[in-house]
């Protein structure tokens, strides 16, 4: 069976992102949406929604598209184009309501941004609602369809980790942004739920408001795991993923292009072994990890398989961060999860200025 899909929100993640990319992770794309539908040899791109024009002939343009399939309403695209599979790549701003627009429209699977939305109460909403619907959600925190974070991940389940002590992440980042990926992947990788947690914003004026914030946190996990995140800077130590187990250690360097993988060889002083560096295994082929996130959330339509970031992984990184903020505005002490207060938030910094994409603000300046 061959599954029609759609993008809402059309700008560089939804469709133009992976045509930047000339180094680095070119193996592992495609990784952003329309580029991994149009490559997935079970979906067909069918149709793009987005309110400013500039956006929509860009999208036809590149994905070969008529213009009677580009729609400035996703209302309308969902109704005429009846899509089996819908990403979400708008603002946050307004990802609550058309997630539950395209929940209700009978789609059967959503692959959104992040972070899920701006306050719990809507993400709450966005997994209930979906849940009711039958929904499958992938939420594009991408790590965990990385294959050494897999691997890692593998390691861990099949006993060679021992158990896992602790897992350290260094990213610059708000803690809301592009801090849901290095939140989700401590949660990957620690396994378990966070219990409670310790915050340090970056200032007292930046927990005090409402907006994205840099921090720095120690979070607590039910099955013992302990986790530390830096999200204020980080100097050389740029996206960089520590993993400390009982037998083995994982630690991914330099934004991921690097990675380290110790065990214990015998030797050492009276005999207690010597930590060895040993080769990290990673396949021959990469695929891209858009392909992956496709893949689940095809099996996740016909079989109800979970997808490795779900709907409600999103909600528990947002939470996450939050709770951190909570701890510094309560003079750091420890906050348990879950918040009893629902109507917290964080104005994600993506959307500064999003009433009118930030490509189509340069493509404006440029005409003059």
């Amino acid at each position: 069976m061959t599954y029609r899909a759609a993008v809402i929100g059309l700008g560089r993640m939804g469709s133009t992102f992976d045509d930047e990319i000339e180094q680095g992770a070119k193996p592992f794309n495609p990784n952003c949406h329309a580029p991994s539908y149009a490559a997935h040899e079970r979906v067909e791109l069918v149709a793009g929604a987005d309110p400013h024009s500039e956006q929509r002939e860009i999208f036809a343009a590149r994905w070969g598209l008529s213009t009677q399939h580009v729609y400035a309403d996703h209302r309308q695209m969902l109704a005429v184009e009846k899509p089996d599979i819908v990403s979400i790549c708008t603002t946050a701003r307004v990802r609550h309501g058309i997630i539950l627009d395209t929940a209700a429209a009978g789609v059967g699977a959503i692959w959104a941004e992040k972070p899920l939305s701006l306050t719990l109460a809507e993400a709450d909403d966005i997994v209930s609602t979906c849940a009711e619907h039958n929904v499958t959600v992938a939420v594009n925190c991408a790590r965990r369809w990385t294959p050494a974070f897999a691997e890692t991940r593998r390691r861990i389940d099949s006993g060679e980790f021992g158990n896992v002590l602790q897992v350290t992440a260094y990213a610059n980042c708000g803690l809301s942004h592009n801090g849901s990926h290095a939140i989700d992947i401590i949660r990957y990788l620690a396994g378990g739920e966070v219990t409670w947690v310790f915050g340090e914003m970056e200032s007292d004026v930046a927990a005090a408001g409402e907006g994205d914030l840099m921090g720095n946190g120690y979070l607590a996990f039910d099955n013992g795991v302990r986790a530390y995140l830096r999200s204020t800077p980080t100097g050389q130590a740029s996206w960089e993923i520590d993993v400390i187990g009982t037998e083995q250690r994982v630690r991914s360097l330099a934004g991921g292009l690097d990675w380290e993988l110790w065990r214990t060889v015998p030797g050492g002083p009276r005999g207690g072994g010597v930590p060895a560096r040993i080769p990290f295994p990673l396949p021959a082929r990469i695929r891209g990890m858009g392909l992956s996130v496709i893949d689940e959330l095809i099996a996740g339509i016909e079989t109800g398989a979970r997808v490795r970031c779900s709907d409600a992984d999103g909600l528990a990184a947002l939470e996450v961060a939050i709770a951190l903020r909570e701890s510094h505005r309560r003079g750091g002490v420890r906050v348990d999860l879950p918040l009893t207060d629902r109507s917290l938030g964080i104005h994600s910094s993506e959307i500064r200025e999003d009433d009118v994409p930030a490509r189509v603000r340069r493509q404006r300046a440029a005409r003059g």
